[in-house]
């Protein structure tokens, strides 16, 4: 299986640098079996049904992107230089590794203004990062990415627009709870209140999972080999009671859909023993053709980079094949890509699904 095999080519203009306004009113591709049907997103109602749970992934993301002055004692007048940093994750000792662009202007002990008076510390640095403490209590930390911080968009956005106060609510679910995501489970930005409440009246159950997405999801795949690659790991939650719901789901004979590839991957990291359990850690997973489901029957997801795990993670529940059309189909019918583009509701035979 070779990374050749995942490639399309996307015209640049489809790459959605804003969300559908109102959040439902994108456009829906669905595809049911072999049909594909061209819809809106308020349409999903015509798809789903009394008994269906939608799993939710409940991250919250963290303004992660930070513009900084670099401060050093110098006689070379080489003492100050902007850099931006973005948070990937926290230390056990509440330092964090951070992005840094340019990564080379940093060295430990340089000191660090942000925004709104804001300061930190560059607590050591490696080939690929460097570790970063902010100068207060951990408490305090919310409030001061709050105030120094800006939406962590994807690069394919911020390659032509810097993130501005609207993200700050674009790029955040309606659900959002636990913060620590550096990046937004896409999939879940198309729901708003009044569509939650329509779902639920007709029946529709949800269950909350955590994964706290990372910075690795944009991360290329640079092996031509797929099966060789290795994911970047991140840090998820199914609690007992989450793992019981949608356990009496598929008791019920209802469908399993997860909100995004996040909480996909979420329910089959914690269904890894065959059956869905708790799950508390971090996971690796990597879903690509000829993976076996254990809890998954469908996937409300955007549309994904190529060449991309994503894109395999789709092309395992649907066929490369039949993906590949769809993406073709989409790029014809101009949908919006990435993650603010437009969305898809994919549901394949149930039959190549059920598990004895």
């Amino acid at each position: 299986m070779q990374l050749s095999d995942f490639d399309f080519d996307l015209p640049d203009d489809l790459i959605a640098t804003r969300p559908a306004r109102p959040r439902s009113s994108s456009r829906l591709l669905v595809a049911e079996g072999g049909r594909t049907t061209d819809a809106v997103f308020t349409d999903l109602i015509r798809w789903l049904r009394p008994g269906d749970r939608l799993v939710l992934n409940d991250t919250r993301v963290i303004p992660a992107r930070l513009p900084a002055i670099r401060v050093r004692d110098s006689s070379d007048g080489t003492g100050r230089a902007r850099v931006e940093l973005t948070l990937t994750a926290p230390r056990a000792d509440g330092t964090w590794r951070a992005l840094a662009r340019p990564l080379r202007k940093l060295r430990a002990d340089d000191r660090l203004e942000l925004a709104a008076g804001h300061t930190a510390r560059v607590t050591d640095r490696t080939e690929a990062d460097a570790g970063i403490a902010f100068n207060c209590e951990p408490k305090d930390l919310h409030d001061v990415l709050q105030a120094a911080g800006q939406m962590p968009l994807p690069p394919y956005i911020a390659a032509k627009r810097p993130p501005d106060a609207q993200d700050m609510d674009d790029y955040q679910t309606v659900w959002a709870r636990h913060s620590g995501a550096v990046a937004a489970p896409t999939a879940s930005l198309h729901f708003d209140a009044p569509m939650l409440e329509k779902l639920r009246a007709m029946g529709v159950e949800f269950t909350e999972v955590t994964l706290h997405v990372g910075a690795g999801t944009f991360l290329p795949v640079k092996v031509e080999d797929v099966t060789t690659h290795r994911m970047h790991a991140e840090w998820g939650e199914v609690t007992p009671a989450a793992a019981e719901a949608i356990a009496a789901t598929k008791r019920a004979g209802g469908r399993v859909i997860p909100v995004g590839t996040t909480a996909l991957r979420l329910i089959e990291s914690a269904a890894a023993g065959g059956r869905i359990a708790p799950f508390r850690g971090d996971t690796d997973i990597f879903i690509y053709p000829g993976y076996d489901f254990r809890v998954t029957d469908g996937l409300i997801t955007n549309f994904h980079l190529p060449q991309s795990t994503l894109l395999m993670l789709v092309s395992a529940l649907m066929g490369r094949d039949r993906m590949l059309a769809l993406y073709r189909h989409a790029i014809a019918e101009r949908y919006r890509f990435f993650s603010y583009g437009d969305a898809s509701l994919l549901l394949p035979d149930r039959s190549a699904l059920d598990r004895p």
